[in-house]
């Protein structure tokens, strides 16, 4: 069931084995999550009080980072779409560490880019942020993200060993 319920909180209850399973497993662990299983970091922007989310979460020995963009602590955004992958990866491993997680323990990383040509800037940021980790990656084009000066977005699942 951990299993499964890990799944459905990656894919956002979104379950390839069908969306009934993912409610169903929602609804049989959640006297677990409640007991104190489920952490996540503080919010970082009042978008996600506003519409209910969470930026990193963590259940048991799983953390889940939702989608994450390049925005620099002054605001601005890199023009250059490999150096806005190297802050997302450095904003996606500190959100793991927040959680007792690093580096090592991603597992799986799904980037999202708007131009495909970007897809070597962006490949060699995931090589420089996680080559040791060897996780799974994905990287996909898309017609757009939120901003139109967004033009990549990361998501990552970590493991954290020795749990």
């Amino acid at each position: 069931m951990t299993r499964l319920m890990y799944r459905c909180l990656a894919t956002g209850g979104l379950l390839l084995l069908g969306a009934g399973g993912c409610a169903n497993a929602q609804a049989s662990d959640k006297a677990t999550v409640a007991a104190g299983e489920r952490r996540s970091i503080p919010p970082l922007s009042p978008f996600e009080e506003k519409i209910g989310f969470t930026r990193a979460l963590r259940t048991g020995d799983h953390i889940v980072v939702s989608g994450t963009t390049a925005v620099m602590p002054d605001g601005t955004i890199p023009a250059d779409a490999g150096a806005q992958a190297d802050r997302c990866f450095e904003e996606i491993i500190g959100y793991i560490r927040q959680l007792g997680g690093d580096a090592g323990d991603v597992v799986r990383v799904r980037m999202f880019v708007t131009n495909i040509a970007d897809a070597d800037a962006v490949s060699a940021a995931f090589s420089r942020a996680l080559k040791h980790a060897r996780p799974t990656g994905t990287l996909v084009a898309v017609a757009a993200l939120a901003s139109p000066k967004w033009k990549v977005e990361i998501e990552a699942d970590a493991i954290v060993r020795g749990q």
